[in-house]
This record gives structure tokens, sequence and C-alpha cells, in this order.
């Protein structure tokens, strides 16, 4: 499956900014979507497409920081570099607690602004990677039937200690049924061990899962 490009997005609302931005930027090689306010971007966001996005805190209607309090709050990594005209201190604590790359007073010199907007790339390629790999986790996880998916519960709740026969007596089963259902376990999630099972759970959210019957 072919990647799906990195997107620079611009949200400005001064025409001049987000212009000369984009014109930038794009003769650099970047793939740029730019917007002249916050609803115009979120109207067009899908948040599944990965990139990074340049942001002007002092923007009528909502702000970079309600913005950025918004994607927040809907699950959206977008790494976010701020761009202002007017820098406030408080401002720019703020964003950087809340995972902003930077807080960058204009005018700022172009080399910043591409030091920067690699490093947020790099960011989002890496939380990327993470997304993928933890959908393949939850893919495995996936395959187990919910008496499976019961016994990984019991298993990590103390995995050095718990054996088949008191995972048995919890569920009311023979110790013989619980080790076929372990060895089930790690067949399917491609394992050969409790201390590999332990490994993907720390990895993977488990309450996501919609598991089959059994």
């Amino acid at each position: 499956m072919t990647e799906r490009p990195h997107t620079v997005f611009i949200v400005d609302d001064d025409d001049a900014i987000r212009g000369s931005l984009s014109r930038a930027l794009g003769k650099r090689g970047y793939d740029v979507q730019s917007f002249a306010s916050a609803q115009d971007f979120l109207d067009a966001y899908d948040g599944g497409r990965p990139g990074c996005l340049i942001l002007d805190q002092g923007m009528p209607g909502m702000t970079g920081l309600q913005l950025q309090d918004h994607l927040l709050k809907s699950g959206h990594g977008l790494p976010i570099i701020f761009i202002t005209g007017h820098g406030g201190v408080p401002e720019s604590v703020q964003a950087v607690k809340r995972g902003a790359i930077d807080f960058l007073e204009k005018p700022f010199r172009q080399t910043v602004l591409i030091e920067r907007i690699e490093a947020a790339l790099e960011l989002a390629r890496n939380q990327a990677e993470t997304d993928a790999q933890n959908r393949r986790l939850l893919d495995r996880f996936g395959r187990l039937t919910a008496r499976e998916l019961e016994i990984v519960r019991l298993i990590l709740a103390d995995p050095s200690a718990i054996s088949s026969k008191d995972i048995g007596r919890r569920l009311d089963i023979s110790p013989r049924t619980v080790d076929h259902h372990r060895a089930r376990i790690l067949e399917k999630l491609e394992i050969s061990s409790v201390v590999e099972l332990v490994d993907m759970a720390r990895r993977t959210d488990l309450d996501r899962l919609c598991v089959g019957e059994g």
C-alpha cells in the first residue's frame, strides 16, 4: 500500500502570509494546504491525513489555541507549530504544554520554520508508524473469542503467578480446557510465551476490541 504523503497545513487569516508560506514551502517540495480560518480547516480536515499544522494564534473567531484544544479533544495528534504577530508568554507556554512543537513570533527566519516543520513531520511519521503497529496488534487480539480474551485478562492481572488451575477455578472450567485456550491464544497472537503476551498487551488498548463468540 502506498504511504499517504505528509501535508503541511497552514491556517492563517492573513492572505499575504498564507500565500508566501504556501509558495515558499511548495518550492521546497512540501505538500501544502492552506486555510483562512480555523473553521475552514476543520471543515476540510478528516483527521486521516498525516502531517503538521502551521497555526496562527491571533485569528478572529476560533483562535489558534482554541483550535489546538479542539483537535486534542477530538483525538487528532497533529503536530502544531504556532506563529503569531504578537507573541505572549502565557499563550506560548500554554501551547507548548499542550504539545506544540514551537511558538514562533513573526517575522521569523524561514530556516527556523523549516527546522520546526521537519521536526513536526518526523514526529508525525513516528506517530503514524506507532498507530499502524497498534492497529496490527489490535487485529491479532481481535482474533480471540470472548472466552479467550477473558483468560488473557486474567493472565495479565497476575502473569507471574496465575495458573491454569486458578483460571479454571475462576471461570468454572477445567484446567485442561484452560490449557487448550492458552495454546489457541498464543497461536492466534503469533507468539510463544506469556512474556510476549504481556508486551503485546502493554502496547495495545484492549478496551477497543470487538471479539467473537466463544
